[in-house]
């Protein structure tokens, strides 16, 4: 369910190109976005500040401390210049002013109060200091409100300090005003990144998914489904990739048809001549005229078999183009399908003694009914059976064992046959069914057998599997489903009399 909806909603999997795509651009976003942020910050803190440190020297400015030197001079104290001083101060709104002496005592304040034993850092920088001025930024005391103070030296005439002007102003508001803004600044950077993020997401979407729905189409094509076409979406490169990829599955499905229809119809016209060459050579090789002449009975003997051998290869051929055309049907009817397979090991047994292989069977007599066609079963059969000949040598054996079995949850009957042949390699064991491929390049075959027998068993709904082990042999295993399976008592009494093969003799143990 969860995957059919991200499938309608095109959730994008986070991997491969989409996962290096989207690093790459969030570690570039991320680090720009915070960039961004840090200078935005802290510019506009600073701007805040130098707001409140430009009314705060326009408080202490040299202005002032020309009034008390004037003042002084003239020969009032300081005491009474300051009271003056505050009285015309005009920023009484916006900061606090007080006047200091020398020894850090505060003699005059703006609004009346006078914070005993504070620090006041500006103050002690400015009396020090060679340019007359000091600034802080701090607590006025520990616990108390966050300010900013600027201090100017007072001197007379003579140049002598007498005291200093201390100027402050409140910036916890500031503060609050400026965590705000940030605030602010941090969501609108968080929802630059979100669209950002969405952009890339969809700009991907608009890539990866074509490329994906390419990839899959191109697995169909490969595995032959030249069918298969990718919808064009963009009019841009992929769009022309998607045009060139369609041409290419359509000129392949054109050659492919070709090729299908190539093989068709010269295996229909080779069908008749070597009917008739295998008829009359055999017709010769049994006339009782010939029979005195021993080279020409060989002769005649070698014709029957290869004709034959061809004959066999022309209805590969022919089998092979019915199962790329999808032209393979089935002519199904009420069958039994043990009774077709003792009728085709009966028949094999003669051949296979010829060549010094016995053949052990173990097929219950009793009915398995299967809506099934019984020529290609024995094709089916026939095939299995001929491929375990010609990878045996003499002496050895050939075991075949039927048994009623399961598949699907369903009735079935199991037909293994098992060699004690050469046997397949681990490499080249999972493509016995390609088509053409040949294991064994020494035996003689087309490499079409078992592609052909494996659609026969699959148009069957039933199962073929196969297992191998070099130097040990192969085992076949066919499933295919009946219509039912009788009990275990009519099961026995049908295999009492019949030869038995045993698990053991199908097991891959060799010589």
């Amino acid at each position: 369910m969860k995957k059919k909806l991200a499938q309608k909603l095109h959730i994008i999997k986070v991997d491969g190109l989409t996962k290096r795509w989207l690093l790459n651009i969030l570690l570039v976003v991320v680090v720009l976005l915070i960039a961004a942020f840090v200078a935005a910050s802290v510019f506009i803190k600073n701007y805040y500040y130098e707001s409140v440190r430009n009314i705060l020297e326009s408080g202490a400015s040299a202005n002032s401390a020309e009034y008390f030197s004037a003042n002084l001079d003239s020969g009032m104290s300081l005491e009474t210049s300051a009271a003056q001083f505050i009285d015309s101060y005009s920023y009484k709104d916006k900061t606090t002013v007080w006047v200091i002496n020398n020894d850090g005592e505060v003699i005059a304040s703006s609004n009346g109060f006078i914070i005993e034993n504070c620090e006041m850092p500006d103050y002690t920088s400015a009396m020090s200091g060679s340019d007359g001025t000091g600034e802080y930024t701090g607590r006025i005391t520990d616990g108390g409100d966050k300010i900013m103070a600027l201090s100017r030296v007072i001197q007379n005439s003579r140049g002598t300090n007498v005291g200093a002007v201390r100027v402050m102003t409140s910036i916890g508001e500031v503060d609050t005003q400026l965590g705000a803004i940030i605030l602010i600044l941090f969501f609108i950077i968080l929802f630059i990144f979100g669209i950002i993020l969405l952009s890339n997401l969809f700009f991907i979407r608009s890539i990866i998914i074509p490329i994906r729905e390419i990839t899959e189409t191109t697995k169909k094509i490969a595995g032959g489904n030249l069918d298969s076409r990718i919808e064009k979406k963009y009019d841009d490169e992929i769009g022309n990739l998607c045009d060139s990829i369609n041409s290419m599955a359509s000129e392949i499905a054109t050659a492919d048809k070709m090729k299908n229809d190539f093989i068709s119809t010269i295996s229909h016209e080779l069908r008749t001549p070597l009917t008739s060459i295998k008829g009359w050579a055999e017709t010769l090789f049994y006339s009782k005229e010939i029979q005195q002449d021993e080279l020409t009975v060989k002769g005649l003997d070698v014709i029957v078999k290869e004709s034959g051998r061809l004959e066999g290869f022309v209805e590969e051929l022919l089998d092979f183009s019915r199962l790329q055309s999808g032209r393979m049907i089935l002519r199904l009817v009420k069958t039994d399908i043990f009774a077709e397979l003792d009728e085709t090991v009966f028949t094999f047994c003669e051949r296979a003694m010829r060549e010094g292989i016995e053949v052990r069977y173990s097929i219950p007599e009793i009915a398995a009914p299967a809506n099934a066609d019984p020529n290609r079963l024995k094709q089916v059969f026939m095939n299995i059976l001929d491929n375990a000949l010609k990878y045996s040598r003499a002496p050895s054996k050939i075991f075949v064992k039927a048994e009623f079995s399961e598949l699907n949850g369903g009735p079935a009957v199991k037909i293994s046959i098992a060699d004690q042949g050469c046997g397949i390699s681990k490499e080249d064991l999972p493509h016995v069914f390609d088509k053409f491929y040949k294991a064994n390049v020494s035996v003689r075959g087309s490499g079409i057998g078992l592609a052909v027998t494996n659609e026969i068993v699959n148009l069957h709904k039933g199962k073929l599997e196969i297992d191998s082990e070099e130097g040990k042999g192969t085992l076949v295993t066919i499933y295919l489903p009946v219509e039912s399976v009788p009990s275990k008592q009519e099961i026995d009494l049908a295999s009492a009399n019949q030869q038995q093969v045993t698990d053991e003799d199908i097991t891959l143990k060799g010589d």
